[in-house]
């Protein structure tokens, strides 16, 4: 067991984030090192100052704009939109390790007597027309889904036809997200994108028990650390309960695969991989690291276990976008602001890309944090770059 002060725990969270000291992840390659560590980014359509995945990427990628993501996922196909942790952005080389979920989708799909010929209809138009939208795809009237369970979610009662069959033949893995125009989604064929190598590979993993330990192992990995609790850090992953998890964790300790962590003051035990041993020892040796000021995304991978970043920080943070406006705290859309290795606060701001324009509608500082010149011009200094990343020239403010 290695024993750490909140401090170094909260240090060693955020240099395995690459939101602390010089930047880890630069550019392209930044982007796809970032996403072997996570494994996934969350997804949410959302964009008043930038969607989700791409807040999640600008706060920790070096010269990170958001046609870099567009290009890796429309142009290079380096990585896929995906269902992992809810909607999600997965690297396309994991590809095999989802193919449980793709048969289940099959199977299930099976339930539904008028389904096959619905999907060879929309594949053949696909052929002949190339990537099409729901609204494009000439399949009329609705589908009785009874219950059906979709592996990113449930289908239950009548649906549009044209998209519940490319729903669920994206669901089988037969079609990806070739391109999205703001938030419509146009399919095309997967055998067209992904490599027969991966499109064709067997599952990687044995049975349903190795694959809840390899995606335990792999959200462990996207926050930095985390406990052995209940957590939403553990959505979508199939069957794993609270002896589920607890026999993952043990056959992970056993394998020397993560490590164990006590944190003063903290009743739980916390865990990390293994392999962050040398961001352990770089804690430990060094006191002192450079700070950053960075806006945090509502859906970031570090920020999917809100209790773990109280118990860490003390930082309460809700994401209050689904909270009726008159019983809101902060705000609609409001993203925790990072200096080092605390939050000091929280940014509200709306980007309004046909006058170049980004409104910093409120900030919300933490109690006992000094306004100084030093904080007020790390903020500053964020800010600006923000307005760059959403293509913005003019900042104001709505205070």
């Amino acid at each position: 067991m290695i024993c750490l002060t909140n401090r170094q725990a909260r240090q060693f969270l955020l240099l395995k984030q690459g939101l602390l000291g010089e930047h880890r992840f630069i550019g392209k390659q930044g982007v796809l090192d970032y996403m072997r560590q996570a494994g996934c980014i969350q997804f949410d359509p959302v964009d008043a100052c930038g969607r989700n995945a791409e807040l999640t990427l600008q706060s920790r990628i070096k010269n990170f704009t958001k046609q870099t993501l567009y290009e890796l996922l429309y142009h290079d196909r380096k990585l896929l939109d995906y269902p992992d942790k809810n909607l999600s952005i997965i690297l396309t080389e994991d590809w095999p390790f989802f193919e449980r979920y793709r048969k289940a989708a099959k199977e299930n799909g099976l339930r539904f007597k008028e389904l096959a010929q619905l999907e060879e209809q929309a594949k053949t138009y696909i052929r002949t027309h190339g990537p099409v939208s729901s609204d494009e795809l000439p399949i009329y009237g609705s589908v009785r889904w009874h219950s059906a369970i979709h592996w990113s979610g449930k289908w239950d009662g009548d649906t549009n036809a044209s998209r519940s069959v490319l729903e669920q033949l994206y669901s089988t893995g037969e079609l990806i997200i070739h391109h999205k125009k703001g938030t419509r989604k146009y399919y095309d064929l997967a055998e067209k994108h992904i490599p027969d190598e991966l499109l064709n590979a067997a599952d990687p993993l044995p049975d349903d028990f190795e694959h809840r330990k390899w995606r335990v192992l792999r959200r462990i990995g996207a926050v930095g650390l985390m406990w052995n609790r209940p957590s939403d850090a553990w959505l979508n992953i199939w069957g794993l309960k609270s002896q589920q998890r607890n026999e993952a964790f043990k056959e992970l300790l056993d394998e020397r695969k993560i490590l164990e962590i006590k944190v003063e003051d903290l009743k739980y035990s916390l865990f990390c991989r293994a392999e962050d041993i040398p961001i352990i020892e770089t804690v430990l040796r060094e006191d002192k690291f450079k700070p950053r000021c960075e806006l945090i995304a509502p859906l970031d991978c570090m920020m999917w276990d809100r209790k773990l970043i109280f118990a860490l920080f003390g930082f309460d943070y809700t994401w209050e976008i689904y909270t009726p406006a008159n019983k809101r705290k902060y705000g609609f859309y409001v993203l925790p602001l990072l200096y080092g290795d605390k939050f000091i606060g929280r940014l509200e701001a709306v980007a309004d890309r046909n006058t170049g324009t980004l409104t910093v509608k409120n900030i919300w500082y933490e109690d006992g944090v000094k306004q100084d010149k030093k904080i007020k011009t790390a903020v500053g200094n964020c800010i600006k770059r923000f307005a760059e990343f959403n293509e913005c020239d003019k900042i104001i403010s709505g205070k």
